[in-house]
């Protein structure tokens, strides 16, 4: 196995990692859903599902990630505001 193929892997078990997380916490009460971490792990997380998806060719996830990611910036820039 190539270090490219660990490290999209990688990418994508961390992405997984982090938006499990965050629901999990925000599911358990311990994280508003509007809060700058779990914006930020929704960010970070999804960002590593699009780099996995991408190399993988699973477009229709890679573009629900992709819009994920974006509900997130505009989340943290409303949140700046």
């Amino acid at each position: 196995m190539s270090w490219q193929t660990v490290a999209i892997e990688t990418a994508g078990w961390i992405g997984a990692v982090l938006v499990l997380a965050a629901y999990a916490l925000a599911s358990a009460g311990r994280l508003d859903g509007k809060s700058p971490l779990f914006q930020w792990l929704n960010l970070v997380g999804a960002a590593g599902f699009v780099i996995n998806t991408a190399w993988h060719g699973a477009m229709p996830s890679m573009v629900l990630n992709i819009i994920w990611c974006g509900i997130a910036v505009f989340t943290l820039w409303k949140l700046r505001s």
